[in-house]
């Protein structure tokens, strides 16, 4: 059987997808799956997700269109400079909202859908145990069915496997 081995560092909506989108892709291809959650990461199996917000700021490739409205309006990209992505108060808030109905109105799996679909195809989630530790997180904090683990635990699986992603 082929192994996927993930490595998910980021804690954004955006950067939520990548690790779900692949793991469960290839559960459903018949790999063995299994995502190593550190660092920021640990944000994507939490029970609370309400923290998964995007930043367009510093993120140049990030398109800014409208999810709402005339096809022209929608089809303006709304170039807005880092300066003012800074300044205006609520400005992450207002992306993150626009991103979820981009998202919506597109049909694509939410990240609680994603993460379950992950779950229900045996994908294994490890959280990293010193970054629990060092973010002062609990037990409690995370989903049910995670392995607490340090990086060497991961690094056996990982060696093993025919494709590792670092994410």
């Amino acid at each position: 059987m082929k192994k996927l081995a993930i490595i998910a560092t980021k804690g954004t909506l955006d950067w939520a997808y990548p690790p779900y989108i692949l793991a469960s892709t290839a559960a459903a291809l018949g790999y063995e799956v299994q995502i190593f959650f550190t660092f920021y990461g640990l944000q994507l199996v939490r029970k609370d997700m309400s923290c998964l917000k995007v930043s367009p700021l510093g993120n140049p490739g990030m398109p800014m269109k409208m999810p709402f409205g005339p096809k022209w309006f929608r089809d303006i990209n709304w170039n807005i400079p880092n300066i003012l992505q800074a300044n205006i108060p609520g400005f992450e808030s207002l992306a993150t909202a626009l991103m979820k109905q981009t998202i919506a109105n597109n049909g694509v799996a939410t990240i609680p859908e994603l993460r379950e679909l992950c779950q229900e195809a045996e994908v294994k989630f490890l959280a990293c145990q010193m970054t629990v530790e060092l973010f002062g997180f609990e037990h409690s904090d995370f989903i049910d069915g995670i392995d607490y683990v340090g990086a060497a635990s991961f690094f056996e699986f990982a060696g093993e496997s025919d494709i590792c992603l670092y994410i």
